[in-house]
């Protein structure tokens, strides 16, 4: 183990101990427990990995999955991977085989009630593309829409109808859709980037990022292919995709960059209104958007495609310019988000460079990773989601319960 790593793993004791007992939710939010982004659902993946990599005492996971099935668990439509009954059903994906049996009966019920989930929400979706309607965020994204329903489907029942329509649902998004006159990309939401509206973004806009933008469904079509589960139209539509950012994507002095979303003027004239790369996060940045690229290459035997992707990745996680813009430890928007993305690409990567960014990153995410520096204790942007990231740097191996599923990256 190298000094950094040991680093690490000293630090990654002192999460452990500070998530140890998890809190009880306010009492008018009791819905906070089933949120894989904030709370008990995320925090429990944790001390899963914990007891999973190290062999430890199973006794503070099931408290924290005690947590988060206390309460009522919502099916509701407005639920999805990072909230609800998905979240609690993908945290149970993750639970290692010698203890599956305490939540088996959980298990079964949760799929059952997420399955339904996902045909009403398809059918749904495919009603308003009938319609010419435009699309919002919560319809397709990861964290709340049919895409992270299709990462919880890719792990538990791949072969099934759900995941078969969901990725029919992509595929439908892909392709233009005409509204007032002209047509636009399927996936242009009607609302501004904050999910309101905007004198600066009149029309709405294409969001290009991992977590609410269109490479969040490049990433789970890409998943899906890779794991032999493709629907008609499946490489067409990761194309389409493809084709998008190649012809979004810009060219500064550190390599190639994309903008984190484009308004209506922006799509007429053909240019972006960012004139510089953003912070390289996995939610919005070239960390993700090139990993989706890069699996995307791979999977469609495109070695150009995954070339460029990867090459872009290596340059903006190389370039001080962009990392100095890098100011938490996180998974969505800071270090841990980057360093786990770069595990995973370097571990696919046909550009040697790629390898050397787990070590280079590592350190640099061990030095601020202490735990009085995240003042929250989820998973998407909290300690939960640092000290994840730090197990992973600490072996150095990839997590043995496949957590970052939930990302889309593994």
């Amino acid at each position: 183990m190298t000094g950094s790593a040991a680093t690490a793993a000293a630090i990654l004791e002192q999460y452990a101990a500070h998530l140890a007992e998890p809190p009880t939710p306010p009492l008018d939010e009791p819905w906070v427990a089933q949120s894989l982004a904030d709370g008990a659902a995320g925090s429990s993946l944790l001390h899963i990995e914990m007891a999973s990599r190290h062999g430890g005492s199973w006794r503070p996971a099931h408290r924290w999955i005690t947590a988060a099935t206390a309460g009522h668990i919502s099916a509701a439509d407005t639920t999805g991977l990072f909230l609800g009954a998905p979240a609690v059903g993908f945290l149970l994906t993750t639970v290692p085989p010698p203890f599956q049996h305490l939540y088996a009966h959980a298990r079964s019920t949760l799929h059952q009630h997420i399955t339904g989930l996902a045909h009403r929400r398809v059918d749904a979706a495919l009603a308003r593309i009938g319609r010419r309607d435009l699309p919002t965020f919560a319809e397709y994204d990861l964290f709340y829409g049919l895409t992270g329903l299709g990462a919880y489907f890719l792990r538990t029942d791949p072969e099934g109808l759900a995941l078969e329509r969901v990725l029919r649902y992509l595929v439908a998004l892909t392709r233009p859709l005409a509204t007032g006159g002209r047509g636009l990309p399927g996936w242009w939401v009607r609302h501004d980037p904050a999910r309101g509206q905007s004198p600066h973004f009149p029309g709405g806009h294409g969001n290009f990022g991992a977590a609410h933008g269109i490479t969040g469904p490049l990433l789970l079509l890409a998943q899906a292919m890779r794991r032999g589960i493709t629907v008609r139209g499946h490489r067409e539509a990761m194309w389409a995709i493809c084709e998008h950012l190649d012809a979004w994507s810009q060219h500064g002095p550190a390599g190639p960059w994309w903008p984190e979303h484009i308004s209506r003027n922006d799509l007429d004239r053909g240019h972006p209104h960012h004139d510089a790369p953003t912070r390289p996060s996995w939610c919005y940045g070239t960390t993700g958007i090139a990993r989706a690229g890069q699996l995307a290459g791979l999977v469609l035997r495109a070695p150009d495609v995954q070339a460029f992707h990867e090459d872009a990745l290596y340059r903006a996680l190389t370039d001080p310019k962009q990392l100095v813009q890098v100011t938490d430890t996180g998974l969505c928007h800071g270090w841990a988000g980057i360093y786990q993305t770069a595990v995973r690409a370097a571990a696919d990567a046909l550009d040697p460079r790629l390898r050397t960014l787990p070590t280079s990153l590592g350190d640099i995410f061990a030095a601020q990773a202490h735990p009085h520096t995240v003042p929250t204790t989820g998973l998407i942007n909290g300690a939960a989601g640092t000290a994840l990231a730090l197990a992973t740097f600490a072996s150095p191996q990839a997590p043995t319960t496949g957590w970052d599923a939930c990302l889309l990256i593994n």
